[in-house]
């Protein structure tokens, strides 16, 4: 062999061995959540042979945040993959952290399709609240400033003139610690998300106000997104992924795996079953798309009564913002 050949080999075989070592190297995915069992994130896949290329193509790490807001931060610092966005947040990651770049993937879930699940703006039966106008001077409880049902109360109570801190004072609290701050009379009004909002303790002292329906109508509650270099990079991975996010997805949504996947989630959130039965994945629960396509109609909607109330900048044509085209060839894979 001529020394000209033994070079070319050489190449070759350097090539092949990197391309071999990338074939080896799945894509870290990593994905936020915020609460079970509104995000499957950290169950995704705990039914066995549900993501047929996890460890093979990619990898996927569920991250935990208190609220939608801080996965912004995440995805800018290239902490996160995969951010939850909520309706609220996809403006926020746009106009004000300058993601430019990002990209709407997938559907999470949905609230307030007809037929569906709510959140209830929840207030002390035996409390001074009758109406919306009465809650001027007081506390209300939020997630995240900023985050969904943060929007949805400041929207709703600005339809009946109320405008914080002016006339109303807002403070943050975990999910978990919402039940008790309202019973301990500590705050006026709290957002119940599931599984909180079916908790009989709650229920049995406190009532509805009014709902995010109500307050913003049907909302494209939480959407998948990453940033656009990414995906361009990783594609092949990311529709590997979301091929088995969405055939996990469907087996969760099957009535004939409920019992299965009610054990799955009382396992992960340690709730006894029955807390979970007569609600969870089903028409009480918030509405999941079996393909994980997302409203996007909703989502302008969204968007635009966002900044007719004064908590955008400037108007966002979303579709300018949403790549589905890796969803769309994931759900061509399943049978």
């Amino acid at each position: 062999m001529t020394r000209g050949k033994l070079i070319i080999a050489a190449i070759v075989a350097a090539l092949g061995f990197v391309a071999a070592a990338q074939a080896a190297d799945p894509v870290k995915i990593r994905i936020g959540w915020v609460v079970l069992p509104g995000e499957l994130q950290p169950v995704l896949f705990a039914k066995a042979g549900i993501a047929k290329n996890n460890g093979k193509t990619y990898v996927m790490e569920p991250v935990r945040f208190q609220g939608s807001p801080p996965t912004v931060t995440a995805l800018a610092a290239g902490e996160l993959e995969i951010a939850p966005l909520a309706f609220s947040t996809v403006a926020i990651a746009i106009q004000n952290a300058g993601l430019t770049d990002v990209r709407i993937i997938s559907d999470e879930f949905k609230d307030g399709v007809e037929g569906y699940h709510s959140n209830p703006f929840m207030v002390r039966k035996n409390g001074p609240i009758q109406k919306v106008a009465d809650l001027k001077g007081r506390i209300v409880a939020t997630n995240a400033v900023g985050a969904a049902v943060d929007i949805a109360s400041r929207a709703m109570l600005k339809k009946h003139g109320l405008e914080p801190p002016r006339d109303y004072t807002i403070v943050e609290a975990s999910f978990p610690n919402m039940k008790a701050m309202l019973l301990e009379k500590k705050v006026e009004l709290i957002p119940a998300v599931p599984p909180f909002a079916f908790d009989p303790g709650l229920l049995a002292e406190a009532r509805t106000l009014f709902t995010q329906k109500e307050a913003v109508g049907t909302t494209q509650m939480v959407i998948w997104a990453a940033r656009a270099g990414w995906l361009q990079k990783n594609r092949a991975a990311v529709v590997d992924f979301m091929e088995d996010a969405t055939r996990a997805v469907r087996w969760y949504l099957d009535p004939a795996n409920h019992g299965e996947a009610v054990k799955i989630l009382s396992d992960a959130m340690k709730m006894p079953p029955e807390r979970l039965n007569d609600w969870v994945l089903t028409k009480k629960d918030f509405h999941r798309d079996p393909d994980m396509r997302p409203d996007l109609r909703a989502l302008q909607a969204n968007l635009d009564l966002q900044y007719e109330l004064g908590f955008m900048k400037s108007k966002l044509e979303i579709s300018q913002y949403a790549d589905l085209s890796i969803i769309e060839e994931a759900v061509k894979r399943i049978k």
